[in-house]
């Protein structure tokens, strides 16, 4: 089976090192025919911008207290930070850009993102579909990366920046790359609510949610695992298999 190769984003103040590590288990279940290539956002987080300063990432960073060097796998990063009223994404284009230069080296089939990630992802795919849109996704003539096979927002929102209204938003054509939306019925980060949105602005007919009992997380126990290497499987060339669905009743672990 040909290998699929997936863009991962990962969520607001984690960073590339940290995603790999915690997809550690869908990583391994899908290794033989998926290659995940995990990308640092470009924006570097201050302890200030952190929600509650980020207990989790404080004592990471007390353990490791004086470095020579500043360690990457425990810089916290972001796609953006947002002003107050959520309208004004900073550092939203210098993402685009990263994104844009990454797009032109390597071809992937779908892109996966986790929370403030899970928004990013689906602003690429909503480029790659109409590329047009925005400045450098076409050089001479011709778009610099196909639209994508599939993309899956976990714990995803839509992007409220005003510079997406006319990529990404409920006035904006819907998108039609086939999309996975992964929803935590007790998240209190990314409400379920908030991640509806993000679905009305899809194709209903291209577009499928599945839901976990857990809160803000990747689900990553055996049926998950098995779930996510069968759905992206389904997208290899010559590929014929069933839609699957997570099997057993979903964990919140």
């Amino acid at each position: 089976m040909a290998t699929r190769k997936i863009l991962m984003l990962h969520g607001y103040s984690q960073n590339a090192t940290i995603f790999y590590k915690r997809m550690s288990a869908i990583r391994k279940a899908c290794e033989k025919n998926v290659e995940f290539v995990f990308l640092d956002a470009p924006t570097v987080l201050l302890v200030s911008d952190l929600p509650g300063h980020s207990l989790e990432w404080l004592q990471a960073a007390e353990a490791n207290a004086a470095p020579s060097e500043p360690d990457d796998a425990l810089t916290p990063r972001a796609w953006w930070r947002a002003n107050e009223d959520k309208t004004t994404y900073y550092g939203l284009e210098q993402s685009i850009e990263l994104v844009r230069e990454t797009l032109k080296k390597t071809r992937f089939n779908g892109v996966l993102g986790f929370s403030q990630g899970a928004s990013m992802a689906a602003i690429v795919a909503a480029i790659l579909e109409r590329p047009e849109s925005y400045p450098g996704f076409v050089v001479n003539g011709q778009p610099i990366h196909p639209k994508l096979d599939f993309f899956i927002p976990v714990s995803g929102f839509l992007p409220l920046d005003t510079s997406m209204e006319h990529i990404l938003s409920t006035t904006s054509p819907k998108l039609t790359t086939p999309s996975l939306h992964i929803i935590g019925d007790t998240d209190v980060i990314v409400v379920p609510e908030r991640s509806q949105i993000l679905l009305d602005a899809c194709d209903q007919d291209t577009a499928r949610v599945e839901r976990h009992e857990g809160g803000h997380f990747v689900p990553s126990k055996t049926n998950w695992r098995n779930f996510f290497k069968e759905y992206i499987s389904k997208f290899a060339p010559g590929v014929q298999i069933a839609s699957p669905t997570p099997s057993a009743a979903p964990s919140a672990l």
